[in-house]
């Protein structure tokens, strides 16, 4: 999957156009708050929610640190941002695993150009790997929200955007979760990693991307981006940056097919 740098392609008319914003940027990149008790307004909360848990290799681990480092310092991203109401939004970077288990990589931070983009992504390169059992979507999930509620921004949107290769299995309901995310105003995008499809049975089986589809996902505009293998993972988080950052949406298909799959059985393995 190649993303075509589709922001370079419009003129700064038309960008805003598409998205039903502004051209005005640069005054409100730098505005601080009236007074200091006041949230900082940003366009977008976005927490980066990065799955650990002991299914993730060494060296998948490797490549999903390097696709968010690649991603968050792309044009595509900058240019995403920049091209926002206020030129900015707040950002931070949680790795997890089983219940309770929650690293704040990189805490919030401000993007609003590449300086700031590369600060906040080296702080994603240089943290040392750590794996850890269990897979909590439902903590993770709980985590974000707490996080999202209690930080110093006030965003248009608030995204949690949680990656993982497996389904909830500790926790509690990973529906309930979900629900209460959504309750908090929070929407929930996902990122289905399948990169053992072919080669673990229950992998294939599950149905991952369906799964979070179903179970994980939800929110005004949710959307979800299986990555299938390792050479793909950059080109996915890249797009899926640039899509919630943008606050665009995958187009869905307009044809319903007759054959349409059962839904999962999301508790089945809570």
């Amino acid at each position: 999957m190649r993303f075509t740098r589709f922001f370079r392609q419009l003129s700064p008319l038309a960008l805003a156009a598409l998205l039903g914003w502004g051209t005005s940027t640069a005054a409100h990149a730098q505005a601080s708050p009236a007074f200091p008790h006041q949230k900082a307004n940003v366009d977008l909360e976005l927490v980066l929610a990065v799955d650990i848990s002991q299914s993730m290799d060494t060296d998948e681990q490797e490549v999903q640190r390097e696709g968010y480092v690649a991603a968050l310092t792309s044009d595509e991203v900058i240019d995403a941002i920049q091209y926002g109401p206020k030129g900015r939004i707040a950002i931070t970077y949680l790795e997890w695993g089983g219940e309770g288990e929650h690293f704040i990589v990189a805490d919030w931070a401000i993007i609003s150009d590449q300086a700031s983009a590369h600060t906040f992504a080296a702080k994603i390169a240089e943290a040392p790997l750590r794996r850890v059992q269990r897979t909590s979507i439902s903590s993770a999930l709980g985590q974000a929200v707490a996080m999202v509620l209690n930080n110093p921004y006030h965003g248009t949107r608030q995204v949690i955007d949680i990656s993982g290769d497996g389904p909830n299995n500790q926790g509690g309901a990973v529906t309930r979760a979900r629900d209460a995310a959504l309750s908090a105003g929070v929407t929930i995008n996902g990122l289905p990693l399948m990169l053992k499809a072919e080669s673990i049975s229950w992998q294939s089986m599950l149905h991952l991307d369906h799964y979070y589809e179903d179970c994980v996902i939800g929110g005004p505009g949710a959307f979800s981006i299986p990555v299938r293998s390792k050479k793909t993972f950059g080109d996915a988080v890249r797009m899926k940056l640039v899509l919630e950052i943008a606050g665009l949406t995958q187009e869905r298909a307009r044809i319903v097919r007759a054959n349409t799959r059962e839904p999962v059985r999301c508790s089945l393995f809570d």
